[in-house]
């Protein structure tokens, strides 16, 4: 086990270990999992606002641009026809929902396959607490620097993200805390390392374990 803050003199929290719910931490890895729960989570994610006018609603006269026969032209209608320029577009995108389903019980095999990914790469941390004493963005910087954990995802598994940590990581782009329940299987496999503190363990443990 880790420790965010700096440790006192004649201690070494590497010494102190922390047992893992094997069927949470151990899962057998499954691609095929993980990429369906990162597929469902990006199709939730898009807007689905793109809109175009059909030629029922751009706006003009309804009046023919010419008559059928006599012009030696060809023949045309409306001037909201898709074929002129500033009518309307055939078949173009309307607002929808991209949004696909996923059964709850393959989304919590997804983050068990997640973290225990992490585990077997030995990209997962864990800490006693993920409090941090002031404000000072440089002084994390610096923590985070001297651990080597830049590009890390911070797990707490508290109602509320400890004060300190968020507002000193606030400006830190390689660094981003998250609660245990907001955690997903796509964020699990972005980020190149995760540090869980023990409430994060726990409520994993508690949510993900054999029921």
């Amino acid at each position: 086990m880790s420790s965010l803050i700096p440790p006192g003199e004649n201690i070494d929290p590497a010494e102190e270990l922390v047992g893992l719910d094997t069927h949470v931490f151990a899962h057998p890895i499954r691609r095929d999992i993980l990429h369906l729960c990162a597929v469902h989570y990006l199709d939730c994610q898009r807007q689905g606002s793109a809109n175009t006018k059909t030629r029922g609603e751009v706006r003009g006269s309804g009046r023919k641009i010419r008559p059928q026969k006599g012009s030696g032209r060809a023949r045309l209608g409306d001037g909201q026809s898709p074929m002129l320029r500033g009518g309307g577009v055939a078949f173009g995108p309307k607002p929808r929902d991209f949004a696909t389903k996923l059964n709850r019980k393959v989304i919590e095999m997804g983050m068990r396959v997640a973290l225990s990914a992490r585990v077997k790469e030995q990209s997962l941390g864990v800490v006693r607490s993920l409090e941090w004493p002031g404000f000072k963005t440089r002084e994390l910087e610096d923590r985070v620097e001297e651990l080597g954990w830049r590009k890390t995802l911070f797990v707490t598994g508290h109602d509320e993200i400890p004060d300190g940590l968020q507002r000193a990581s606030a400006n830190l782009p390689h660094v981003e805390t998250v609660r245990a329940e907001d955690l997903n299987v796509y964020n699990a496999l972005k980020w190149p390392r995760l540090v869980l503190d023990l409430h994060a363990v726990e409520w994993f443990e508690r949510a993900l374990g054999r029921r």
